[in-house]
């Protein structure tokens, strides 16, 4: 399992996932990696302006994917592997946003792509009501719902939007903030 405690090395890693897909279609996204990444970043650029931690969630979602991890536990892997640069925010989003759409399937009619139809069977299914009052309670449920909403509206092949030029200073910025160093809250 890829775990990144350097900024630039995982840049250059991430930059690596154009061509990378999260299963080989029909059966995963019809996007690959760095792309959906960049995508999902967007969206929540657009919904949620004053939220660059979010944001670059959004980014980062999926790379368990390729950081080693298999579909059912790909989001914990992605949240490990990003949690020494981007601090305990960004990987619990990272972590949560598998339980956000199993939540959004228990309380909700909520569409998923076909890919996200195959996958959530193998990831759970949809809560049971227990599960998703538990999952409602926790600080970052909003959040996590937020980055899951832009997950699956950020799965179109050709769609034009900012690059990684644009993505990464803003995640070295993010990555030195005093908040994210050892010691500090």
């Amino acid at each position: 399992m890829a775990v990144f405690s350097d900024v630039d090395v995982f840049l250059s890693w991430f930059a690596g996932l154009d061509g990378v897909f999260d299963a080989p279609p029909p059966d995963g996204d019809p996007v690959d990696l760095l792309a959906h990444g960049l995508q999902c970043a967007d969206v929540l650029r657009t919904r949620h302006p004053d939220d660059l931690g979010l944001q670059l969630a959004g980014l980062v979602h999926d790379i368990g994917h390729a950081a080693g991890g298999d579909d059912p536990d790909h989001a914990h892997t992605g949240a490990a592997a990003v949690r020494p640069i981007l601090g305990d925010r960004v990987a619990d989003l990272v972590g949560l946003h598998v339980e956000a759409k199993r939540y959004l399937a228990a309380t909700e009619t909520y569409a998923l792509s076909p890919a996200s139809s195959l996958s959530l069977s193998r990831q759970g299914a949809a809560m049971t009501g227990p599960e998703a009052e538990r999952f409602a309670e926790r600080p970052e449920a909003v959040a996590a719902i937020a980055l899951r909403r832009a997950d699956e509206s950020a799965k179109e092949v050709g769609r034009v939007v900012p690059g990684l030029e644009t993505w990464a200073p803003r995640l070295r910025e993010y990555a030195h903030r005093d908040h994210l160093r050892p010691g500090r809250t």
